[in-house]
């Protein structure tokens, strides 16, 4: 089921993508080996779904998609629609994401379309659906988020998280044959929520088009999600990459590797992206120039865009930049840690190192000497999904103030919330808490503490005054930031056999609370709060050079983050 293939020539266009292929050598019998090796690590991560599972999903979509019709059908004679039109509404849910690319994993959960009439209007999808979704027994925490970019109801349905986004069709029936990716489908649409909601699939869908072998693709993907969780690189919404991301980087690898195993994509995925000139963007294909008045991707029309540190664009209209959440301290982690994954693959070529050393989890508490935390407490369950939500959908606030504070060179969020501080005077209420390891250019003084604690009291100002004016905040809601030493964490590390990457971070307590409770204070080692060696760019793979795009970028003069940051002298250390 697992083996990689090489596509047929007879079945091969020329070439995918922007530019012609690298190499189109066929697969040798030590590549195919390499694959093996590499699919039986990654079984020993448990991140495939037996087929139970897999089922169990078929059939919560089924009845998502039957409870959706239903709804619509209940609409149209609440709307006096004729009987004509409402026996043939339809109404349709397109799965996308990495369910829909077939690299979810054990856990995922699954994002999915909504896509209704034109006559409905997408307040009653957040208002009458979401009621209908919420008197069924098998949904649990459902939330409505209206105001997102793209809004969205999450819900869990029997154990599996699912994201709905609605989008209306400019017509009176949805068909079962419906097309997403014909541009027409956005042309008449007026509204842009609609629009960024129809994308998600359509980018998928186009993904899936653009790569010359789609099981190899699978396979690559997986390995590089499992390795990008394992490290903690993986969350769209802190400023590191998400799905769409990491999916459109391994599709370009595939486009120029055609005939490439699965092992031999992801051994190619680090040495490209290791000597990637950012920011030249990453692109699959020369979106189509549709004249539909709809805002898209493009430095030479947007002067914002030329900003953007490592531009990833997607493949449909209209294209968007998928990573523009990145900053300078998740873009100087992120290539230090394609630079890590591409020492560990020279090594794997050169039989010294397994593919198990590649997907070695990181110890964000050993990694540095300073740690802000932040914490969000609450005393009743029934807002606490919007507080949590709020805290952490803005966090990028806080690292991006950390990183204009003077004595901050490098701030890192971790990318998994943590049950809140077992402090001995909480008598009442729960706390969410989120770590951000810092790397300071000074030393910790009276002087570098009050420049912190102005953007902490910044930052909680900010999100007290969205909580109140988005009638979230509730009686004995509390946000806190706080500097804390790396020995003053204490923390229960998780005694599991196999760390996978749905393994739930370790629970932090207090000093105080770990001194009576008996918890284990991990010993932490020394780390100089020096930012890494800046490596030299190789400017000499003849992949997606400079399209008017100027060499260098435009971040702000030279700094630790002009350049990705990478120690050369360890490169398989977890750093």
């Amino acid at each position: 089921m697992f083996q990689s293939q090489a596509p047929t020539w007879s079945d091969m266009p020329r070439t995918y993508g922007l530019t012609g292929p690298i190499s189109e050598d066929l697969p040798e019998e030590e590549n195919l080996i390499q694959t093996r090796k590499l699919l039986d690590t990654m079984k020993s991560y448990n991140v495939y779904e037996n087929n139970l599972e897999l089922e169990h999903r078929e059939r919560v979509v089924k009845r998502l998609e039957s409870l959706f019709r239903d709804w619509l059908k209940e609409m149209c004679i609440e709307m006096n629609v004729p009987k004509v039109v409402t026996e043939k509404v339809g109404g349709k849910i397109f799965p996308f994401g990495s369910y829909h690319l077939g690299v979810h994993s054990k856990g995922a959960d699954i994002d999915a379309l909504c896509v209704g009439p034109g006559f409905l209007e997408r307040k009653a999808f957040f208002t009458s659906f979401f009621a209908k979704l919420k008197a069924q027994k098998e949904v649990k925490d459902i939330q409505a988020i209206e105001k997102a970019y793209v809004p969205v109801i999450t819900l869990s349905w029997e154990g599996i998280q699912i994201d709905l986004v609605f989008a209306l069709l400019p017509q009176r029936s949805v068909p079962d044959n419906l097309d997403l990716l014909n541009n027409s489908i956005v042309k008449n649409v007026v509204d842009a929520r609609c629009v960024r909601s129809f994308n998600g699939y359509r980018v998928t869908e186009e993904i899936l088009r653009l790569v010359p072998n789609v099981l190899n693709f699978k396979v690559a993907l997986r390995a590089i999600k499992l390795w990008a969780k394992q490290r903690n690189i993986y969350s769209n919404k802190l400023g590191f990459l998400g799905g769409v991301s990491w999916a459109i980087m391994v599709a370009r690898i595939c486009q120029v590797y055609p005939n490439a195993t699965a092992s031999t994509l992801v051994i190619k995925f680090f040495k490209i992206f290791s000597m990637w000139v950012w920011p030249i963007p990453i692109r699959l294909i020369e979106v189509e120039k549709c004249t539909y008045n709809l805002p898209f991707w493009d430095t030479k029309v947007n002067r914002c865009d030329r900003y953007h540190l490592m531009p990833i664009i997607t493949p449909a209209y209209p294209q968007q930049n998928t990573s523009v959440s990145v900053s300078r301290s998740t873009f100087a982690i992120l290539n230090e840690e394609i630079h890590r994954g591409h020492a560990i693959c020279l090594e794997i070529e050169q039989k010294k190192a397994k593919w198990s050393e590649l997907f070695e989890p990181t110890d964000f508490f050993k990694k540095y000497q300073h740690y802000a935390v932040l914490e969000a407490s609450y005393t009743t369950e029934e807002k606490r999904l919007e507080w949590i939500g709020l805290v952490e959908s803005k966090i990028r606030l806080l690292v991006s103030a950390l990183e204009r504070n003077e004595p901050v060179s490098l701030a890192h969020v971790h990318p998994h919330a943590f049950p809140g501080l077992r402090t001995a005077n909480k008598k009442d209420g729960q706390s969410t808490m989120w770590l951000i390891g810092l790397v300071l250019n000074v030393k910790y003084s009276e002087r570098c503490k009050k420049n912190l604690e102005r953007s902490f009291k910044t930052f909680t100002n900010i999100i007290n005054s969205l909580a109140r004016s988005s009638n979230i905040y509730d009686e004995g809601m509390s946000l806190s930031v706080a500097c804390l030493r790396r020995e003053d964490l204490i923390y229960e590390p998780q005694q599991k056999a196999l760390q996978t990457s749905e393994t739930e971070p370790p629970r932090l307590v207090s000093p105080v609370s770990a001194d009576k409770q008996g918890t284990t204070k991990r010993k932490l080692l020394h780390r100089s709060e020096t930012p890494s060696k800046k490596f030299k760019d190789d400017k000499s793979l003849p992949v997606d050079q400079p399209h008017n795009v100027p060499s260098g970028g435009h971040v702000d003069g030279p700094s630790a983050f002009a350049k990705p940051a990478v120690s050369l002298t360890a490169p398989r250390q977890t750093t």
